[in-house]
């Protein structure tokens, strides 16, 4: 049985080491994502801001799982990483 790709969608700005980080994680474990870049983008940064109710970066949306910050414990368990 072919395992369902998550939907992941990472919230970043060009200059934030730990969303640089949190990118080279998805990647290293095979996760394609969606990135958002709310530097410039009003709409996006709202868009983040409701869903985890802050405006630091990165957020992530995991399936519709909300991670703040670069917590690679919590990307794992929700993504079901080894």
């Amino acid at each position: 049985m072919a395992r369902k790709h998550p939907r992941v969608k990472i919230y970043t700005t060009p200059t934030c080491p730990y969303c640089a980080m949190a990118k080279a994680f998805l990647r290293e474990n095979g996760v394609e994502f969606e990135e958002i870049n709310v530097a410039g983008d009003v709409s996006a940064a709202m868009e983040m801001i409701q869903k985890s109710g802050q405006m630091g970066v990165p957020v992530l949306d995991i399936d519709g799982e909300i991670i703040v910050g670069f917590d690679r414990e919590a990307i794992k368990r929700v993504l079901k990483l080894p």
